[in-house]
């Protein structure tokens, strides 16, 4: 038998060779039982948790900008803003005979709520008793901003109206029993009532049950001030107790507008989350 067995274009494997030992190929690199090749270690994985480590969140910068409304940030409360605007020129500079009929017409008193309870629930809400520089006014502008950014504008509005139109109604209603049964005279049924500071009361309690403490007891302080200076002065008895309602129906709603700023802002992300399809919401892991 030959001493050496020739492969075809390769090596020759001779009787000094150990047997079932590996034949070389010539023209590869790194090949097993390849001693003269050296061996690069493979650097260490890096530990998992450095992988999935979050980093430092960044302080964010004040934005004070974001107190007032924007087209597109709220838009509720800028076109119900520049609605006001609008109305409040007019009453100041138009006619005053047409202004007075509008105000009259608008009047959320016990003969128009009778007459045309929807119209006049809608129209009392679009003029602003005191004008544009008035506390109601102000306090619109930014509660208005501040709680559509935590619930939205639909929401918002359902909130602003449905105070407005359950203390507007929660007010007048005894005005015309009273009138009936003979403890008011007839012309209580034709008092003039429009403005917007019940619904503005009720997203003034709305509103701080989503803040952190530090500015929910301050705003509820505020606003129950406001209630209080006005009962006690005595001046208009059934607009005061309608905003200390109005306060009332915001804090009664504290439930249901923390589910909805949850339902808003979503679930949590995960910790640890690359943006790996597998973790993405909606997706089965």
């Amino acid at each position: 038998m030959a001493s050496a067995v020739e492969t075809a274009g390769g090596p020759q494997l001779g009787d000094g060779a150990a047997e079932g030992a590996p034949v070389l190929l010539t023209g590869l690199p790194r090949q097993r039982g390849d001693a003269a090749a050296p061996v690069v270690d493979a650097p260490p994985a890096a530990p998992v948790a450095a992988a999935v480590a979050p980093t430092p969140a960044r302080r964010s910068r004040p934005r004070p900008w974001r107190l007032l409304p924007t087209p597109t940030g709220t838009p509720f409360t800028f076109c119900y803003a520049v609605l006001l605007v609008g109305t409040s020129l007019y009453a100041d500079h138009g006619d005053p005979s047409v202004v007075s009929a509008l105000l009259q017409g608008s009047s959320t008193d016990v003969v128009h709520l009778a007459q045309a309870p929807l119209l006049v629930l809608v129209a009392s809400a679009l003029w602003s008793a005191g004008g544009l520089l008035s506390g109601y006014a102000l306090a619109f502008l930014f509660v208005l901003t501040a709680l559509e950014r935590r619930i939205g504008g639909v929401r918002s509005a359902a909130v602003f109206f449905g105070g407005h139109a359950l203390a507007t109604l929660a007010t007048e209603l005894p005005v015309g029993f009273s009138v009936a049964a003979g403890g008011l005279p007839d012309s209580s049924l034709h008092r003039l009532d429009y403005g917007i500071s019940f619904g503005v009361m009720t997203c003034v309690g709305a509103l701080a049950g989503l803040l952190p403490a530090w500015l929910r007891w301050p705003l509820l302080v505020a606003g129950g001030y406001q209630v209080l200076s006005g009962l006690l002065a005595y001046a208009d008895p059934m607009t005061d107790w309608g905003h200390a309602l109005s306060l009332a129906l915001g804090i009664a709603a504290w439930p249901l507008l923390r589910y909805w700023r949850a339902q808003r802002s979503g679930p949590a992300p995960l910790l640890g989350d690359l943006g790996h399809p597998a973790l993405r919401p909606g997706r089965a892991v």
